[in-house]
């Protein structure tokens, strides 16, 4: 099941960027769906993550910041960062836990990253 994450650029110190991420495929649920990050030298740490319900959760480097949605119709999981700071450059990857069509089980997936540069 393909991830396809889009979104990422260049942005100023104090702007937005809205990333998006879509599952492609023969799908028959997905379960919590999130983003996470990593920078350079540093580990990837998770950003924010939503489940199916809608209910979310965020690291506190982010909140009141980003914002995570989802429309489960269209498969798509959303990051909405505003008041970016440089400490938030980072190639951000979209994860989602999904049970493909066919399968009892559910599955890890990731996308294929974008990069987001904040700078001035």
């Amino acid at each position: 099941v393909p991830l396809q994450a889009f979104g990422g650029g260049l942005v100023q110190p104090g702007g937005s960027l809205r990333l998006s991420c879509t599952a492609s495929g023969s799908i028959v649920r997905i379960n919590a769906m999130g983003w996470y990050r990593q920078a350079p030298g540093k580990q990837r740490e998770l950003v924010a993550t939503i489940t199916s319900g809608g209910s979310t959760n965020y690291v506190d480097s982010v909140k009141g910041r980003f914002t995570i949605s989802r429309d489960n119709n269209k498969n798509t999981v959303y990051l909405q960062m505003n008041s970016l700071k440089p400490e938030d450059t980072a190639v951000y990857y979209c994860n989602a836990d999904i049970r493909p069509i066919r399968s009892l089980n559910y599955y890890d997936y990731w996308g294929q990253g974008t990069l987001v540069t904040v700078s001035s």
